[in-house]
């Protein structure tokens, strides 16, 4: 039997909204009742910690922490102190929460998020950590590392119109209301999409929201920015594990992602952008950038993908056996690892990789570029600033010729700084290399010719000035050396680690 999911009265949401501002049930707010300690442990699902922090304070929003967050039985008399204008009934109303015997407990999950100045509340299925067994197959995911992963790549240039594909709950819709006038949000399971109506609502969203599967309710049209966390887990089709809807397109091997990949250009409008997270497979005797360049032969877009993660067969089967809920040594989570090692191994399949897909529609008739990186380093939080550079950067270089380039008075950034590795008793360096402070964290090796130009980098000189300089001095051909020095360039300035004059402060477009 279905679950029960909370529904819209805009009456008693705006009183919801108000009561859960009342009672500074934010990400601030919470935190600071539960501290570091119990707020890292329940970020690893470890409830203990928090349980006995809320469970000691009388604060509303504590009350709100065991009532939505933790599961945990509360008295009514609580629950009409902490939800003063909504009160129990209204809750009950919404489909929030049930009363049972002399106690109120929640049929949904509901928490704080936020986002630089930004903070909002999602509902959701209660986790796994509130319920102490596992996840229905038509569970509703909250927040999670992915929806967090994808919502930090996301470049946030204004739009006119943006969909959220697969949506779920609506996080990453939530994000787009602050830079896209216009958002339509799609999924295939109808209980996602009364959570999605119902977040929309609590948070003073307008979403056009849609049913289908994939791209389908959107047929015939076109957006600036289409944003996916797609179900993109790799599922055996035997059986013998649960078809999760959060997680689990309906498609054997990574042909979700693939299909995704050929067909979103479709949806883009000259200059629309695609970001979206994936898995793929590497098949014995290939290679990752074979198996993902492949997915986008004759699609006509820009491609940047950043793979971001790669596990063995093995390592994947123990990851999302234990996302359900499962835990190992129990009879479920065997039968579940055993089905994906086989499943694995009838295609051969090596590794899995995982990253962040990013495609553009060119806006000029000309080839797309592909860039396909291995770049699996810590990198900042606001990664959308990020891919936004990188994107505006690999555009312009894929729109102008290596003469134009050899024109440009490029400036090394301020987070570039060089490295010299000398042998002991050696004169001369060994190894010299570019290390980036920001963004990927790119590290470049240098050969005495780059090390060279980038030295006189600094927004004045451009590469062709410098080129005639840097080849007199080594006695080197003038030809050899630009060639070489346009293609460092065209390397660390897709990156951001060199920067056009006119880009600084703003658009590189």
């Amino acid at each position: 039997m279905t679950a029960p999911v909370p529904h819209v009265d805009e009456q008693l949401v705006a009183r919801l909204r108000d009561d859960l501002t009342t009672a500074d049930f934010t990400v601030t707010g919470t935190s600071a009742i539960l501290g570091p300690l119990a707020s890292a442990a329940l970020g690893r699902e470890q409830s203990l910690p928090a349980r006995r922090i809320a469970g000691a304070s009388d604060a509303p929003a504590a009350t709100l922490i065991r009532l939505f967050t933790l599961g945990d039985p509360v008295d009514v008399a609580e629950v009409e102190r902490a939800l003063p204008t909504l009160r129990l009934q209204g809750a009950v109303e919404l489909g929030l929460v049930v009363e049972e015997g002399d106690g109120v407990v929640a049929r949904c999950d509901v928490r704080p998020y936020a986002s630089d100045d930004r903070h909002w509340w999602v509902a959701s299925d209660l986790a796994e950590v509130a319920t102490g067994t596992p996840v229905r197959e038509d569970h509703v995911l909250g927040i999670g590392g992915a929806s967090t992963t994808l919502a930090q790549w996301t470049i946030r240039r204004p739009v006119r119109t943006a969909l959220d594909l697969g949506t779920g709950c609506g996080v990453q819709a939530l994000h787009l209301g602050h830079h896209a006038d216009d958002i339509v949000v799609t999924d295939l399971s109808e209980r996602a999409l009364a959570y999605a109506r119902f977040n929309a609502a609590l948070n003073d969203c307008e979403w056009d929201v849609r049913s289908g599967s994939m791209l389908e309710p959107v047929a015939g049209e076109r957006f600036d920015l289409v944003v996916s966390n797609p179900p993109f887990v790799i599922t055996p089709r035997s059986g013998d594990v649960p078809l999760f809807e959060y997680r689990d397109g309906g498609a054997a091997g990574d042909a979700v992602v693939a299909g995704l990949v050929r067909s979103v250009g479709e949806h883009l409008v000259p200059g629309g952008v695609a970001q979206f997270l994936g898995n793929w497979e590497v098949p014995a005797g290939s290679t990752w950038t074979e198996r993902v360049g492949a997915w986008l032969e004759g699609t006509g877009l820009d491609a940047w993908v950043v793979q971001r993660e790669v596990q063995d067969p093995a390592e994947y089967a123990e990851t999302w056996s234990r996302d359900s809920g499962h835990h190992a040594g129990t009879a479920d989570f065997d039968a579940m690892y055993a089905a994906w090692l086989d499943d694995f191994a009838s295609r051969d399949v090596e590794s899995i990789g995982f990253g962040v897909i990013t495609l553009h529609r060119p806006e000029t008739d000309r080839a797309p570029f592909v860039d396909l990186m291995d770049e699996r380093g810590p990198v900042p939080p606001a990664m959308g600033d990020v891919a936004q550079v990188g994107l505006e950067s690999r555009v312009w270089l894929a729109e102008h010729s290596d003469d134009e380039v050899l024109d440009v008075g490029w400036r090394a950034t301020p987070d570039v700084t060089e490295e010299r590795h000398t042998l002991p008793g050696a004169s001369d360096p060994s190894v010299i290399v570019a290390r980036q402070g920001g963004g990927l964290g790119r590290v470049i090796r240098l050969t005495t010719v780059t090390a060279a130009y980038l030295s006189v980098a600094d927004g004045e000189l451009t590469p062709r000035q410098a080129v005639g300089a840097i080849a007199g001095i080594l006695d080197l051909d003038a030809g050899e050396t630009e060639r070489e020095v346009v293609a460092f360039v065209r390397d660390a300035a897709k990156d951001g680690l060199l920067m056009r004059p006119e880009a600084e402060g703003g658009s590189q477009t």
